[in-house]
């Protein structure tokens, strides 16, 4: 029988990616055309935007917390200091239920939606804007259950959630509209039902919480060591019923999985793409806390570059990915759209080739420049400022249909 749990492995992710990638350098995928030749440019502007932002090289890993950072204050360090944890594992739940709550409330917010921050007054869109509203919410109590212990987040809160409570703490309105809304609220509902249902794994040391993740992943750490594979593998794992129902193989959900025609195994797997964005943008996210409590998170190369628009969008508007069919840049793209799954496996193979590049030329090795750090320095950034030179919105290069769960 097929192991149906390869494809939900960070090393399938990358395996597949590179077989799309191989296909395409032969000219064999149907919509997209590779020129290697613009990854010199790619990388030299990565390096750029990484030198300006990081003028001290001390390049952080890519994660929920850079968003988290605003005007060079941590908001999320200000809080956590003034709180006597009683112990370190203490802080890393918390952190852990901030983190898992706000990086499943990070795909794209559209265009058109802002945050007004009551700190600084400014309004900020995108990823830091929902950083900020997320992490609002976590500081009043909005997921807890216990308002004598408000920096939390319960199972038993998170199932009562309504668009209303996520409207009020997000701001949307009629004049200020978020993308996938409906969407957003089912997955934290469904966060709320997963957690609850596997106490034996969210609710070791405490109340059913997504933070009780982190005693999962202590109980299997080996000598304090955890590689970050096996993080991804347990994000997977115990939180993958919480996406929408997708594709399935042999009664497993895949999550963010996807079928493109040119993808072929020799075994029931043949077609299946799988990305897993958000989970690994989630396990980045994760590396931080495990740290502060004293375990060590080895191979974080081990991991992948995130498929999603800003990295995509950075090989498509530097001319590495050229649309076979010019007219698809004007056209609205399903997220299972094999136009859309070619474009996001295609990212993440790039992204390691990209990775290596820029490591030749700095004299660093993988240990010394993970990935994470590229991701953060780097081409994500360099992908927005890409997209705002091109289109004065910010807009990525392709339009995808999202509903908040993918992107």
């Amino acid at each position: 029988m097929t192991d149906v749990s390869y494809l939900l492995s960070a090393r399938d992710v990358r395996e597949r990616a590179h077989q799309l990638l191989a296909l395409g350098l032969d000219d064999k995928l149907p919509h997209f055309r590779i020129d290697l030749g613009k990854l010199d440019a790619i990388a030299d502007l990565v390096r750029d935007v990484t030198s300006k932002a990081y003028p001290n090289g001390e390049v952080p890993f890519h994660s929920r917390w850079r968003h988290f950072v605003v005007g060079s204050v941590d908001r999320w360090a200000a809080i956590a200091e003034k709180v006597e944890w009683p112990d370190a594992a203490a802080r890393a739940r918390a952190e852990f239920d901030l983190a898992i709550t706000s990086v499943l409330l990070d795909a794209g917010a559209g265009a058109a939606w802002r945050y007004l921050d009551a700190v600084t007054g400014a309004r900020i869109g995108r990823s830091e804007g929902l950083a900020l509203a997320s992490l609002d919410m976590f500081s009043r109590g909005a997921f807890s259950a216990d308002p004598a212990d408000p920096l939390r987040t319960d199972a038993a809160k998170l199932q009562q959630l309504t668009v209303a409570d996520l409207e009020r703490g997000f701001q949307v309105g009629a004049d200020n509209p978020l993308v996938g809304l409906e969407g957003r609220v089912a997955l934290l509902r469904r966060l709320g039902e997963v957690v609850a249902a596997k106490p034996e794994i969210f609710g070791t040391k405490d109340a059913p919480r997504p933070g009780g993740l982190f005693d999962q992943l202590v109980a299997g750490a080996v000598d304090g060591h955890i590689d970050a594979a096996d993080i991804l593998q347990q994000v997977l794992q115990q939180l993958g019923p919480i996406w929408p129902s997708r594709l399935t193989l042999q009664g497993v959900a895949l999550g963010d999985c996807w079928r493109h025609a040119s993808l072929v195994t020799a075994d029931a797997t043949t077609g299946l793409v799988p990305l897993h964005k958000l989970s690994q943008w989630l396990s980045y996210s994760l590396i931080e806390p495990l740290q502060r409590a004293g375990l060590v998170v080895d191979d974080i190369d081990g991991l992948t570059g995130l498929a999603e628009y800003r990295n995509g969008g950075l090989f498509v508007d530097g001319g590495a990915l050229v649309l076979r069919d010019p007219a698809d840049a004007a056209r609205a793209h399903a997220v299972d759209s094999p136009l859309v799954v070619e474009w996001r496996a295609l990212t993440v193979a790039l992204l390691d080739r990209l990775a290596a590049l820029i490591r030749v030329r700095t004299g660093q090795t993988p240990e010394q420049l993970p990935l994470a750090r590229i991701l953060e320095g780097g081409t994500w950034a360099a992908g927005r400022k890409l997209a705002f030179e091109r289109r004065p919105d910010g807009s990525p290069p392709l339009t995808i249909i999202s509903d908040g769960t993918v992107f």
